[in-house]
């Protein structure tokens, strides 16, 4: 039976995930993926692998073509904008992803960030720890107006709870989501047609009072812009929980300004969501080795072709 490598780092030896594959008589083998992996060191992981259940994985063509025995990736999550699919495509790799895994934990903890951004949760938190007893006013959420980037199924979850809350919800036009919103918050693929989507031109449209949230991917968003938007009152502030380079360097010119907050990429992970991605990413594993994967992620070309059937999309939004 083939071997599986696994990297996500929640997964571990013994659990309901092994199990179950084990159970199939799989062999497993656990690497998880902390920090940063270099190219070599991810292709000895692969060594005799014929699937992968991956974190966000460097999966670039260097390492797909140094992994001959490699038949089928599964994403447990819902980018995949770490793995080549092209590449992939090319050499007859499988690649899969989980649409809509974590939505629901992404959904929430966007709302979660938008009380953390209108209270100025975090740094109260911070003076009291720090020895003081701050005070001020923040703002409400009921009656501000919410820009959501994005029509796939965590921008769907994010509508009702924001009415929930009694805001307005924009979709488009990208113009009017720009200039109305109190926030914008961002939930699309990082695609070449989004990557620095959120740049000094997009911020200088945006309201001064307004407050970026991205729970998506790092590069949407021009860091550069975005410091020096805040800094210079252009926009309120921003909550990342996605940047360029994780975890956060150093001098990072995110650092140091206090209305943006930067969390540890936590979005969607929640013991719930972690449940359901590894056992749904274990059988998307499954049904790929067998040549018939639920999921699969459609290569460059088979993209150009869909798009050359459908006519060309008219908005940001439908990236």
């Amino acid at each position: 039976m083939p071997t599986i490598l696994i990297t996500t780092d929640y997964l571990t030896p013994g659990d309901e995930v092994d199990t179950y594959l084990t159970g199939l008589g799989f062999t497993t083998r656990h690497d998880p993926l902390r920090g940063k992996r270099s190219a070599p060191g991810l292709i000895a992981a692969l060594d005799g692998v014929q699937g992968a259940l991956i974190a966000n994985e460097p999966m670039t063509a260097e390492v797909l073509r140094g992994a001959p025995s490699l038949r089928a990736v599964v994403r447990t999550g819902v980018g995949y904008d770490s793995i080549d699919v092209g590449a992939a495509a090319a050499l007859g790799i499988s690649v899969s992803n989980l649409p809509g895994i974590n939505a629901n934990a992404v959904a929430e903890y966007t709302i979660g960030l938008l009380l953390v951004q209108a209270r100025n949760l975090v740094g109260l938190a911070t003076g009291v720890a720090g020895g003081g007893w701050p005070r001020g006013d923040g703002f409400e959420l009921r009656g501000k107006t919410l820009g959501v980037i994005g029509r796939g199924a965590v921008a769907q979850r994010v509508r009702p709870l924001a009415e929930a809350f009694g805001m307005t919800v924009i979709q488009e036009p990208w113009d009017e989501l720009l200039r109305e919103s109190d926030f914008v918050t961002i939930h699309t693929a990082l695609t070449e047609k989004t990557r620095h989507l959120i740049d000094a031109a997009a911020l200088a449209r945006m309201k001064p009072t307004a407050h970026l949230i991205n729970t998506a991917r790092g590069p949407i968003v021009d860091e550069v812009a975005l410091a020096e938007a805040v800094r210079t009152g252009l926009i309120a502030g921003a909550a990342l929980d996605v940047v360029d380079n994780e975890p956060l360097p150093a001098d990072s010119m995110l650092r140091g300004i206090d209305t943006i907050t930067v969390l540890s990429h936590m979005a969607g992970q929640t013991a719930e969501a972690r449940r359901d991605a590894g056992l749904l990413g274990a059988r998307e594993l499954v049904a790929a080795l067998a040549g018939k994967p639920n999921h699969p992620v459609p290569s460059p070309s088979e993209t150009r072709r869909l798009v050359s059937h459908t006519g060309p999309t008219n908005s940001v939004e439908d990236a």
